[in-house]
């Protein structure tokens, strides 16, 4: 079991930027794949970034490319997502995930096995 809690949200305006982190406990942090993703409201849930277990390969949706950036420190168990430029349309629940061990990296929800409850994003126009 990966037990995952994120942080770092709340209310920004257009242009700013938020820090979201991600502390993990349980197994091994440095053994899994992690992403970020999000869920607006009345929408499917969207894949936002990945990263790979030691951080060397990352993959980002194409709306948040170049304003958004993932890493983690496996020393401290945390994962983080950068954004910065946020836009209106980046208003959402944002959730990281632990990825299957079979995985290196992945886009898709499914394969994930562990999820954080999320944290609010909200950028006022």
């Amino acid at each position: 079991q990966v037990q995952l809690v994120e942080s770092g949200g709340g209310l920004v305006q257009a242009g700013g930027s938020l820090r979201l982190s991600c502390a993990a406990s349980g197994r091994t942090f440095s053994a899994y794949g992690m992403g970020w993703f999000r869920q607006a409201p009345g929408k499917e849930r969207e894949f936002v970034a990945t990263i790979s277990r030691s951080g060397g390969i990352t993959y980002y949706a194409d709306v948040v490319k170049g304003r958004f950036t993932i890493s983690r420190d496996n020393a401290k168990n945390t994962l983080f997502l950068q954004m910065n430029s946020l836009k209106p349309e980046d208003t959402a629940v944002y959730s990281c995930a632990a990825l299957s061990i079979v995985f290196t990296s992945s886009r898709r929800p499914g394969d994930y096995d562990y999820w954080g409850r999320g944290t609010q994003v909200t950028v006022s126009s």
